[in-house]
């Protein structure tokens, strides 16, 4: 039994850790663009879009489709990004471990 108390203090230390740098994570961001840097968007680790940025140059009355389709371009890859962050940072924590969500 002292084997399974010492494994309930690991997985205790562990899930502590992993609230913590989820609140970390929650205060980093990424910043990505598309069109060449035509609409910006900055995204946080909580999967929050923090600010959204469009040059002027690409606000055309005419078509209106190409800047949602650059808006949504950017707004999915700070998305992925941030996916990405996060997978990386939690699986320092889980040391390999496949945990549902994580991976």
């Amino acid at each position: 039994m002292a084997n399974f108390g010492n494994l309930m203090k690991q997985a205790k230390k562990m899930q502590e850790r992993m609230t913590r740098l989820q609140e970390e994570l929650g205060a980093k961001t990424v910043e990505v663009s598309s069109g060449g840097g035509m609409v910006s968007v900055v995204v946080n680790g909580k999967f929050e879009v923090l600010s959204l940025r469009i040059e002027k140059d690409v606000v055309n009355p005419e078509d209106v489709e190409m800047l949602q389709d650059l808006v949504i371009a950017a707004v999915n890859e700070g998305m992925r990004k941030v996916q990405e962050m996060n997978a990386t940072e939690m699986s320092k924590i889980a040391g390999g471990l496949k945990l549902p969500g994580l991976s």
